[in-house]
C-alpha cells in the first residue's frame, strides 16, 4: 500500500505520555517500584571522538550509571563516513574505545549494522567482539533473551536492514549489500517472533519505518517487508536510526522510536507530525517493566526532552 502523508497523520495516535519539561537527568518516569531491565539506544555515531558525539557519550555514561543500565544498543552507522577496513582500523580507538569509557558503558553494547558501516567492511565489525567481549555482533542479524523477572521475559530482535533497500543493490560503494539475501532474513524474523515465548518483543534496526527527517524520511522498503511483520507479531516497540534525530511515533499498536542522534543532527518536518520530535544530538533509554516501558529522549545536554510510556499489549 503506497503511503500518503494525510493518512497516516490522521491515522497517528498521541501516545500515552509524560512530557519532563527538559529538567536535567531526572529520575524514573514513574515511581512504581516493580523490577525493570534499563537499556540505552543510540544510532549514528562513530565520528572519530568529535565534540558533539563525545558530549552525548559524556550523558549517556551519566544517565546509564543512573539507572543502572544493563546493555546498550547502537542501531547502526557505528562508523563515519566508509565503516571500517579492519581490526586494527583506528575508528574502533578514536569512535568507540576512548569515546565511550565511563564506566557505566562498559556493558555489552548489541549492534546493528547501518548503510555507511557497508561503505567499509562488515566482517571486521563481525569479528570485533571475538576479542573484544562489550562489542556484540555475531551475525549480521540475530536475536538475544533477557529475563525482566521470574515470570516475564524480553526477547529483542537485532535486524541488517540495509539489503532491504533497493537504491543500495548493485551499488559499487556498498557492494557487499548484493549479497544478502533478504528473503531469508524476513522468514527468519517471522519465523523467531513466532516461535518467541517472550511477554516483551522489541526489533531494532538502521532504517525506520516511518520518519520526520528531511534528509531520509520514510523508508518504503521497510514499511512494506518490515512492518507488516512487526505488527502480525504484535511487537511492541521498533527502533531504528538513520535520520540524524529524536523521534517517537505511535501506528496504532506500535511505538516507533528513531534514535538517530548519536553525534549529529539534521532538520526534520515544521510543524511536527508525531508526537514528539526534536532536531538535536541525544540518545534514548528505555526501561522494561512487567506491565509497561518507559522510553526517555535525551540531549547532549542531559535533559530529558520527553518521555513516554509504551504499554505492553496482550492481545494475541
Amino acid at each position: 500500500m503506497p503511503f500518503n502523508s494525510r493518512e497516516f497523520v490522521r491515522n497517528l495516535f498521541a501516545a500515552s505520555q509524560t512530557s519532563s519539561g527538559g529538567r536535567k537527568c531526572p529520575s524514573n518516569l514513574s515511581a512504581d517500584d516493580e523490577p525493570r531491565l534499563t537499556f540505552a539506544v543510540i544510532g549514528d555515531w562513530g565520528r572519530q571522538g568529535s565534540p558533539d558525539q563525545r558530549r552525548v557519550a559524556r550523558q549517556m555514561g551519566i544517565v546509564c550509571e543512573r539507572d543502572k543500565a544493563a546493555f546498550v544498543v547502537s542501531v547502526g552507522d557505528n562508523f563515519y563516513e566508509r565503516g571500517v577496513t579492519s581490526l586494527d582500523d583506528s575508528h574502533w580507538q578514536q569512535s568507540f574505545e576512548t569515546v565511550y569509557d565511563a564506566p557505566s558503558l562498559q556493558i555489552p553494547w548489541y549492534v546493528t549494522l547501518g548503510n555507511h558501516d557497508y561503505a567499509g567492511l562488515c566482517q571486521p565489525q563481525l569479528e570485533y567482539g571475538e576479542t573484544h567481549s562489550r562489542w556484540i555482533l555475531p551475525a549480521r542479524y540475530y536475536s538475544q533473551v533477557y529475563q525482566v523477572t521470574p515470570a516475564m521475559q524480553l526477547e529483542c530482535f537485532f535486524l541488517d536492514t540495509c539489503p532491504f533497500v533497493n537504491e543500495y543493490q548493485n551499488n559499487p560503494e556498498l557492494s557487499d549489500v548484493s549479497f544478502q539475501d533478504p528473503k531469508a532474513q524476513l522468514d527468519w524474523l517471522d519465523s523467531s517472533l513466532s516461535a518467541s515465548r517472550a511477554e516483551w518483543k522489541l526489533v531494532f534496526g538502521h532504517h525506520p519505518t516511518y520518519s520526520s527527517g528531511l534528509a531520509h524520511g520514510n523508508q518504503p522498503e521497510i514499511i512494506q517487508h518490515v512492518l507488516p511483520i512487526l505488527e502480525k507479531h504484535h511487537v511492541q516497540a521498533y527502533f531504528a536510526g538513520h535520520d540524524h534525530d529524536l523521534e517517537h511515533l505511535k501506528l496504532d499498536r506500535l511505538d516507533l522510536i528513531v534514535s538517530g542522534a548519536g553525534s549529529e543532527h539534521r532538520p526534520m518536518q515544521n510543524p511536527p507530525t508525531s508526537p514528539f520530535s526534536r532536531s538535536c544530538s541525544g540518545f534514548v533509554m528505555a526501561s522494561v517493566g512487567e506491565n509497561n516501558m518507559h522510553v526517555r529522549f535525551f540531549d547532549g545536554e542531559g535533559d530529558n526532552l520527553y518521555s513516554a510510556n509504551v504499554v505492553h499489549d496482550l492481545v494475541d
